[in-house]
């Protein structure tokens, strides 16, 4: 096993261990994973408004790189940041505003 630090840690092997007493740098627990189902597949999200919060959700971040595409500096006008902030900018959202039929998600 190697020397004790300072804060009690031992830097050899076995590092990742607490020390002894348990009192020097603790961790906080990491957070608990959420249910899923006993196939493995993550839980599927239902709820109203799917494809309308998501279409939101574009529309605000499309804002976000167009405000972050305006302010680019000159000398990253040529960039390749600039060429796909570009191409996210163009991108038509108001064609995907469409009431999707039954059997998308809505039923």
């Amino acid at each position: 096993m190697g020397q004790p630090s300072r804060n009690g840690y031992n830097w050899g092997p076995e590092w990742l261990s607490p020390p002894p007493n348990g009192s020097a740098g603790t961790a906080s627990a990491a957070p608990a994973a959420s249910p899923s189902r006993n196939d493995g597949r993550p839980e599927r999200r239902r709820g109203r408004g799917g494809w309308a919060a998501a279409l939101a959700e574009l529309r605000t971040l499309q804002a976000e790189y167009e405000a972050w595409r305006d302010q680019l500096p000159e000398s990253l006008a040529d960039s390749r940041t600039a060429e796909l902030l570009e191409e996210v900018c163009a991108v038509d959202l108001d064609a995907l505003d469409v009431e999707l039929p039954r059997g998308f998600g809505r039923d």
